[in-house]
């Protein structure tokens, strides 16, 4: 057995086993978070998967590295696409707005892998469980320091970052985990600016509000003002409520 992080294909070609495993990632992850990891099986897989059973086993050993790499790609993504989208970016209160936004965006687009972490995650071999682990807490740390500076550069009053960052992690997974219900209230982009004006917008001085506000006008939806008007997704019109400018 090799490292804990590492996943043996038999297959030398790099961009081959890239692609394989791509395919067979996304036929897991749908197969995983439908059935269970338990009850899904490699012939499953396979199948979902379009090829034969005896290729999927080129690419991987066995189930445990499927779902290994599933949750790893989440995290990955997490980590690597979330720092692509401050870049060049300077404002503290907008770096940690647009951090939320991208975090929120990636749930979005990997829902099924999103909620397969949370179910799954205690399935992989222990030592695998600390570099998911380990992963997710890198990008914590990332939502952390856009929040430190925020306080730093006073913006933002004085704050436990760790616990903020938790909740504001939580908020993004969210959309994920309850996106049955979520989905039937709100858009993607109405759900992040009420999560910006519950999380975000309380703890701002004067000064971090004026570079909220900069931060709606310039680009996205991000305070409760900008969003006036947009109704909630498919809310009932005797449970709107009609909300005023002041």
């Amino acid at each position: 057995m090799g490292s804990a992080g590492e996943v043996q294909a038999l297959v030398t070609d790099p961009k081959l086993v890239e692609e394989r495993r791509g395919q067979i990632v996304r036929a897991a992850v749908k197969l995983f978070s439908e059935d269970g990891y338990y009850t899904t099986t490699i012939q499953q897989i396979a199948r979902q998967a379009g090829i034969s059973t005896g290729l999927i086993y080129q690419y991987f050993r066995d189930k445990d590295d499927i779902l290994f790499l599933s949750l790893k790609m989440v995290l990955d993504t997490y980590e690597h696409e979330i720092p692509s989208q401050l870049d060049g970016l300077t404002d503290p209160v907008e770096r940690l707005c647009v951090s939320v936004w991208a975090y929120c965006h990636i749930v979005d687009r990997l829902r099924e892998a999103t909620v397969l972490a949370y179910r799954s995650t205690k399935s992989l071999r222990a030592d695998r469980r600390v570099l998911i682990k380990d992963a997710e807490t890198r990008t914590n740390r990332l939502i952390e320091k856009c929040i430190k500076a925020c306080v730093d550069s006073g913006a933002m009053r004085e704050v436990n970052d760790y616990m903020l960052a938790y909740q504001l992690v939580m908020f993004a997974h969210s959309w994920a985990l309850k996106h049955w219900v979520l989905s039937e209230r709100f858009s993607l982009e109405r759900y992040i600016g009420e999560g910006i004006a519950l999380l975000v917008e309380p703890y701002l001085t004067a000064k971090g509000r004026r570079a909220l506000a900069a931060v709606g006008l310039r680009k996205r939806a991000f305070t409760s003002e900008t969003l006036i008007g947009a109704e909630p997704k498919a809310e009932p019109a005797t449970r709107r409520r009609k909300r005023t400018v002041t």
